[in-house]
């Protein structure tokens, strides 16, 4: 059953980020704030049903349904920022940032390895 939460709600949520980022690249004129935009309510939406569930979260299938299917399909970006949020809870700091560092850095390096790649094979 958790298959189809994780399926139903990344569609549904898939299907609200190409709608939000049209709708705010429509009126801005840039993709880049539509994009902003999902990241940011992304991760407070994920650290909102985390907080709400607490110590119920492991069992509840709201987190298939809401966390993994709809705000996974909506951003990535929103797991990216809470476990960086739960490494920072456990007194990990260094584990945080060398997270956050090597996420975002090697993020960029793997996007310009396969630009690169694609211009090269195009």
């Amino acid at each position: 059953m958790e298959y189809l939460y994780v399926g139903l709600g990344s569609a549904a949520g898939g299907l609200l980020r190409f709608w939000l980022a049209a709708l705010v690249t429509a009126r801005t004129g840039e993709a880049i704030w539509g994009i902003l935009l999902i990241n940011v309510t992304g991760s407070f939406c994920l650290g909102l049903l985390f907080g709400l569930l607490g110590e119920a979260a492991p069992r509840s299938p709201l987190v298939p349904l809401l966390g993994t299917g709809v705000l996974g399909g909506y951003t990535t970006f929103s797991t990216f920022s809470y476990q960086a949020l739960q490494l920072l809870q456990q007194d990990r700091g260094g584990t945080a940032a060398i997270y956050v560092g090597v996420s975002v850095l090697g993020g960029l390096a793997a996007a310009w390895a396969g630009y690169l790649a694609g211009r090269a094979l195009g």
